[in-house]
Formats: C-alpha cells, sequence, structure tokens
C-alpha cells in the first residue's frame, strides 16, 4: 500500500474526544426531547414536561431558522481542531425543570453539531484524488452506468463502487467482502464494472439465492458474447445472422406465456437482473416493444443485434481481445495464450454469494474457503451488522480496509441501556470506544430511533406524516382510560393508510391488538378525537424538534466508530466521507479505515 501519508489529513483522536465532549454536554439536556415516544405523547403530557413554550411560537421558530439557514461549506480541518469559536452555549434549557426556553439557541447548537459542520468529513472527490494518484482506473471509461436499480439505489451503488475500486487500487486488493449484500446491486457492480472478485454474505438465505440467479444469467450472456466474439478472427463487429434474429423474435413471441408465468416467480429479480441499453448501440427486442420501458426486462429473452456493443457492458479485461494483424502461423499459439489470460480474468472477478449470519466474532476462513488479503464493505449494514463489520476489519489480519454505510440505528444493541436486565453480551454495538464507555453513555432505543429521521427531505418539503402521529397518540389514550393499557407490546402497523376516517382507524386498530371494541363506543371516539384535535400543533411541533436534532444523534453514532478505530494500532489511516445526497439517501456517510 502506498504511504498513507499521501492521503488526506483526518482529525486525530484528542480532537475528535474534544468533540465528543462538547456534544455530549448539549445532548445531556437534548436527549430527553429524542428520547420522548410519540405514541405517550398525550398519555404522558409530554409537552407540557419538556416544552415551556406554546406550539406556535416554536414552529415559527423552527420556520424563520430553516429559511434564514444558508448552506456553508464544511469547516478546514485546522479550524476544526483549533474550535469554531462555538464555545459558550446559549441558555437552553431551564437549569431547574430542564425545559426547553430557547427555540432558536436549540436550533442553531444542533445544527452547529452536525458531522459537517463539525468538519469532521472527507471531502468525497478529495479523497478519490489522493487515491488514485500514478493509478490508473481499472475500468473503461466508455463503460456506461448500469440502470436495472431505483434512482436512490443506483446513486448509492455507483458512487459507493466508484470509492470501493479506488480503495482496492491504492491497496492492491482483488477480493472484496460485501457483508450484508442484501440481493447484490453492489456486489453485481463491483464484480462487473471493476474486475473485482466480491464475496457477498447475507443472512437471507431468499436474498441470497435471489442473487444467484441474477448472477447466473448475467454471466450466461457474459459467456455467450464472449465466445461469439472470439469466433471473429478478424476483429470485425458481429451481426448477428438475420434468419437467427429473425427465429429470435419469433421464439420472444412465442414465450408470451411462460415469460409471464417467469415473471410471477421472480418478481425481484426480473426487475433488477440487465441495465437498459436503450442509450447503447445495443438494441433489445421484446415481444411487446410499445411496453419496452414499463415492463422489467427478461434476461432469458433478450436478442442483441450488435452483439459486439455489449463489451461496453463488460471489463476491459473480460473478453479475449482479437486482432487482424496478427499472422495465421502465430494466431493459433497467440489465441490460446490469451484465452488462458482471459480464463483467469474471468475467474479473478467473479461474485459469489453466500449465506452466513455475520458478527464480530465470525471466523472469515470458516465462510470463505480462498479468503485472501481483501477489503470488506457494507452499504447500509443494518444494525450491529455496522459495528461488527468494524470489529472484523480491526481484528482480521486478511481485512486491509473497510468501507462502512450503516443505517438502522434503533437496532443497535446498547451496552448501558439494559443493565438491570442481565444481559449477557461481549461486544455491544453502542458504544465501541473507549471514550463513550467511560462515560457509561446511553442514548436509549427512541433516541435512536429518531437519528434515523432525514432532516434534509422535510426540508425540501418531504413533511412528517403528522396525522397518523397524531392518530396513533389518541388511541394510545383510548387504550389507557378504557383498557388500563399504559404500554402495548404490540404494533398497531400501517393502518393509516388503510382507513379514511379516525373512528375507521381506531375500530381496524382494536382489532388488530385483540381489544373489545364494544367497550368505546362511536361517541366516545369522536369525543376524543375533538378533545385532542386543537392540540395537534404540540405534536407537529414536537416532532420538528426532533427532526432539527437527529442529526446530532447520528454525529454521536458515527464518531464513536470512528474514535474506534483511531484507537487500533494498526489502522493507519480511517476518516468519515459524506458519499451520498443525504435527500436520496439520508443515511449518506461512510466510515472507512486502512491498516498499515
Amino acid at each position: 500500500m502506498a504511504a498513507a501519508c499521501s492521503l488526506p489529513r483526518t482529525p486525530d483522536l484528542p480532537t475528535l474526544h474534544t468533540k465528543l465532549q462538547d456534544l455530549l454536554s448539549f445532548l445531556r439536556g437534548a436527549l430527553a426531547i429524542s428520547s420522548a415516544h410519540t405514541v405517550d405523547f398525550y398519555t404522558k403530557s409530554i409537552w407540557q414536561e419538556l416544552v415551556d413554550l406554546p406550539p406556535e411560537s416554536v414552529l415559527a421558530a423552527l420556520r424563520k431558522s430553516a429559511a434564514e439557514a444558508e448552506p456553508r461549506e464544511p469547516l478546514p480541518l485546522g479550524e476544526a481542531e483549533a474550535g469554531s469559536g462555538f464555545t459558550d452555549l446559549p441558555k437552553i434549557f431551564c437549569e431547574t425543570s430542564q425545559k426547553l426556553l430557547s427555540v432558536e439557541a436549540f436550533a442553531l447548537t444542533a445544527k452547529h453539531y452536525s458531522v459537517q459542520n463539525l468538519g469532521l468529513c472527507t471531502p468525497f472527490e478529495q479523497l478519490l484524488t489522493a487515491l488514485r494518484v500514478n493509478k490508473n482506473q481499472r475500468i473503461d471509461e466508455n463503460v456506461k452506468a448500469i440502470e436495472f436499480m431505483n434512482t436512490k439505489k443506483s446513486h448509492e451503488v455507483q458512487a459507493m463502487s466508484e470509492l470501493i475500486c479506488s480503495i482496492a487500487d491504492y491497496c492492491g486488493l482483488k477480493q472484496v467482502i460485501d457483508v450484508g449484500s442484501g440481493k447484490g446491486y453492489l456486489s453485481s457492480f463491483l464484480s462487473l464494472k471493476y474486475g473485482l472478485n466480491v464475496y457477498g454474505i447475507d443472512s437471507s438465505n431468499t436474498n441470497t439465492h435471489g442473487a444467484k440467479e441474477r448472477n447466473r444469467k448475467l454471466k450466461k450472456h457474459w459467456n455467450l458474447y464472449h465466445s461469439q466474439l472470439r469466433t471473429d478472427a478478424n476483429g470485425l463487429p458481429l451481426k448477428m445472422p438475420k434468419d437467427l434474429q429473425v427465429q429470435k423474435e419469433v421464439k420472444c413471441k412465442g414465450d408470451s406465456e411462460s415469460v409471464q408465468r417467469s415473471r410471477l416467480g421472480n418478481q425481484d429479480m426480473a426487475a433488477d437482473v440487465l441495465p437498459d441499453f436503450s442509450g447503447s448501440a445495443i438494441s433489445i427486442r421484446r415481444k411487446q416493444q410499445r411496453n419496452l420501458l414499463a415492463q422489467p426486462v427478461e434476461e432469458e429473452n433478450l436478442c442483441f443485434e450488435d452483439a459486439f456493443s455489449f463489451i461496453d457492458f463488460l471489463p476491459v479485461d473480460a473478453i479475449e481481445p482479437t486482432s487482424s494483424q496478427v499472422p495465421d502461423t502465430e494466431m493459433s499459439g497467440l489465441r490460446k495464450e490469451r484465452r488462458n489470460a482471459t480464463s483467469k480474468a474471468r475467474d479473478s472477478s467473479i461474485y459469489s454469494p453466500l449465506t452466513s449470519f455475520i458478527t464480530a466474532d465470525s471466523q472469515l476462513h470458516d465462510i470463505i474457503e480462498d479468503l485472501e488479503d481483501c477489503l470488506m464493505v457494507g452499504l447500509h449494514t443494518c444494525g450491529d451488522l455496522a459495528p461488527s463489520t468494524l470489529r472484523i476489519f480491526a481484528s482480521k489480519a486478511e481485512v486491509k480496509g473497510v468501507c462502512s454505510v450503516g443505517c438502522c440505528y434503533h437496532l443497535l444493541s446498547e451496552e448501558f441501556e439494559h443493565q438491570h436486565k442481565g444481559y449477557a453480551k461481549e461486544k455491544w454495538g453502542f458504544p465501541m470506544c473507549h471514550y463513550l464507555k467511560e462515560e457509561r453513555w446511553c442514548c436509549g432505543r427512541n433516541a435512536r430511533m429518531s437519528a434515523c429521521l432525514a432532516l434534509e427531505r422535510v426540508a425540501v418539503g418531504q413533511g412528517l406524516p403528522t396525522e397518523s402521529l397524531f392518530y396513533r397518540a389518541v388511541l394510545q389514550n383510548i387504550i389507557k382510560d378504557y383498557y388500563g393499557i399504559n404500554k402495548c407490546e404490540q404494533h398497531v402497523g400501517k393502518i393509516y393508510s388503510k382507513c379514511s376516517s379516525f373512528l375507521e382507524y381506531v375500530r381496524m386498530s382494536l382489532q388488530k391488538l385483540g381489544l373489545d371494541e364494544s367497550k368505546v363506543s362511536e361517541e366516545i371516539i369522536m369525543d376524543y378525537y375533538e378533545k385532542y384535535k386543537p392540540r395537534m400543533n404540540e405534536l407537529e411541533a414536537f416532532n420538528m424538534l426532533k427532526v432539527v436534532l437527529a442529526p446530532c444523534i447520528e454525529t454521536l453514532i458515527l464518531l464513536d466508530r470512528l474514535c474506534y478505530l483511531k484507537e487500533q494500532d494498526d489502522v493507519a489511516w480511517s476518516a468519515l466521507v459524506k458519499l451520498f445526497d443525504p435527500v436520496q439517501s439520508p443515511r449518506c456517510y461512510a466510515v472507512i479505515a486502512l491498516k498499515k
């Protein structure tokens, strides 16, 4: 690996500890807001307990703060280490009651403690430039982006795969382990576009089977066009014989019913397998051309007019080159040599889906027989899988680098959350670093759940579902008053979208919870609705406070992971990188580290 000093400078451990100390001083007062559950909003009088302001003024202040907020560049590292001048916290909470006093100060402070504003992030483009110093990108510039994913997934996969390939090249690695690989989108992309040897590990057999089937069909087309190109001794673009093309078109039409049956059995696979080649020289003929864009592509029934163009989709070393400039006497030997070289290239750029439940103690050699020096990655690894990925990186000599984007913070296990219940666990999802362990810091599930809220989406008008949250909070009051249940162990679920009124919502919810509907009449239900409807703005204002605070909780979790990596003796370089547009993909930060 090249010297780590050539990579961008990142905050050191003492600097991160200072950031953590300041953040915790704010969260000690603010955490009660994140920890409050919306379901209990009216039963526990949460607004009266935590906010000493009218909801109208809170909403007005938050709207004003959002309107006045100007996008700012991340702090330069030197300024971030020296401190941004934000030292004396305004008086946000009452010292005696701990109630919120100043919304303006609250919003300003919450914004300050976001990842971006603390100057913790290494710019994506700066990192790519550093990783590619004196390195040639392993993929042809003409390769088109795969478009077999939705917009969000495509955005994530393309950005992350570009970074992963750059890290792999920088470290001289060919093998990648994709943890929590799901349907294999990232793994397939890394294998096909960048020629990496990828092992995709997922705990779901269904996901693994679907990924294997997609991979099988892709390899079928890969091998088909590879063999066709090899038969062209003159290196000319191959055209399918006209009669073969017509025959294939007839077959496509004749297979209409079987295709429909196949689509029913492979709903996930059919839509996700192949790219849309509408912008290239390849023309895909379907049984119904008028539905070309409306229906998912069926891989088994593709007809390519120009097989040579398929090279644009494959890695540059995936197809055996041909040449008309080589004398016939030398052609046989060269063909054999190229065929062997191409076979090795194909063998080293494969995607192998595997099923295994990964923990921090997983033995990679038991899962991957030909394990070698590798890069471990994870795109939106859920709950404890993200910290487990970092721990495997730290403990396994073969794992030379890690690139992890976590999600589902509410599913993290917390060391100091359930101490009184006697949980027997050694490696918790949070906290990971020594600093927070010594603080015995606990967020709690509700606060971690609020960290998943998307401030950027709310800011662009994708608001919170206030009415559905209001329905659930009022329902809880009915349950408490008429059934004597203070906490429901069962979840109501997504009933709101199926209901046309609050009355119908309550009836359906009581049925799902197995409660006797006859205890509450229609009149009683509507009385509750009318009683609390004027207070719906309290719930709206409170949820907006939680949204504003959400980035601070995420900052704490990400800082914990980065500090953990900085504590490892054999880690040469580690950083946080903003990979995605947070409006498209709210969990947009990658934790990256390389070993010495």
